[in-house]
């Protein structure tokens, strides 16, 4: 066994734990789709997992005796990273604002204070799976003979199993830009000779997903935002809560509101209003009315006082 085999195998060796580290990505909230504010783990969680997979990525580097030409660890032509990289940017864009247009209709902008994790964990996660992915994976299938196309399906494939965005309980949206860094990040690997372009494409996708849509890509089901569940609490269009319409002060901003004056238990807004209505036809029916009910509850007391007298064999009471 020669030389260059043996660092061949501990390249191998390298990557294995890379793949291993991705997987566990969710474990220090590195993964893409972890809120840049979620407070169950720390930053400095999130930092040890950027700092393990760039020390894996420097050793299969230092280790393989080939990381250029074999693994494709390399940023490439600066005109190339430059087109290609602006290029993919542009689509990403695009797809992160399609993705809040199908889901929301307008770009929701997340807080200030969110933008300086996000960028950390779109860039740091960007570079660290490029280079595992589209680098020395990709590299390695392009080197034993395969073709271009094939190889950038493979690398795709495995990246979308890794990185468990197709899993269940994930939004579309996830899948939809997963797919699209797979394919296009190996496509401008693959014409530029080198992972600068598919860095740049990929940090760009992943912050403007965060920042158009306000999460880092797990994206709530239809309902689940805040404003969302406030818009369902309000009452249908054109209704208003009488409650909430107090008398104004000023005459003219009280006929302006459409409940200028509180409805009150009796349905009348005052005790004038109800003496007027007292006196005219409606007044007299109410009162024929009220009369009918006082008579039919004397008769109902009057009978089942005979039902009582008649059980007990006791005269029943003279009504007063």
């Amino acid at each position: 066994m020669t030389t260059e085999t043996v660092r061949v195998l501990i390249g191998g060796g390298f990557f294995m734990m890379l793949l291993v580290l991705r997987l566990e990505a969710r474990r220090f909230g590195a993964a893409e789709y972890d809120e840049p504010g979620d407070r169950r783990r720390g930053v400095l969680t999130r930092i040890s997992w950027y700092l393990v997979g760039l020390a894996l990525l420097g050793g299969l580097y230092v280790v393989h005796p080939a990381p250029h030409d074999a693994l494709g660890l390399v940023v490439g032509h600066w005109t190339d990273v430059e087109t290609f990289g602006g290029g993919l940017a542009v689509g990403g864009l695009a797809v992160a604002a399609l993705v809040a247009w199908l889901r929301y209709g307008y770009l929701r902008l997340p807080a200030a204070r969110a933008y300086p994790g996000a960028a950390l964990n779109s860039i740091a996660t960007a570079a660290i799976d490029e280079a595992t992915f589209r680098g020395a994976f990709l590299g390695t299938l392009l080197v034993i003979g395969l073709p271009d196309g094939w190889s950038v399906l493979v690398s795709a494939i495995v990246y979308l199993l890794v990185t468990r965005l197709a899993a269940p309980g994930h939004h579309w949206s996830m899948l939809l830009v997963a797919v699209f860094l797979g394919f296009a990040g190996g496509w401008v690997t693959v014409q530029s000779g080198g992972i600068g372009a598919a860095i740049i494409g990929h940090a760009v996708t992943s912050f403007a997903l965060f920042v158009f849509t306000g999460h880092a890509g797990q994206v709530p089901v239809s309902c689940g935002e805040p404003e969302e569940l406030a818009m369902l609490r309000l009452p249908p269009p054109g209704w208003q809560d009488v409650r909430l319409a107090a008398p104004a002060s000023d005459p003219r901003a009280a006929a302006a509101q459409p409940y200028p004056q509180p409805i009150g238990p009796s349905g009348f807004s005052s005790r004038a209003a109800r003496k007027s209505i007292r006196k005219g036809p409606a007044g007299i029916i109410s009162r024929m009315r009220s009369a009918d009910r006082t008579a039919a509850a004397r008769n109902a007391a009057t009978g089942s006082g005979r039902n009582a007298a008649a059980r007990t064999g006791r005269p029943p009471r003279p009504s007063r």
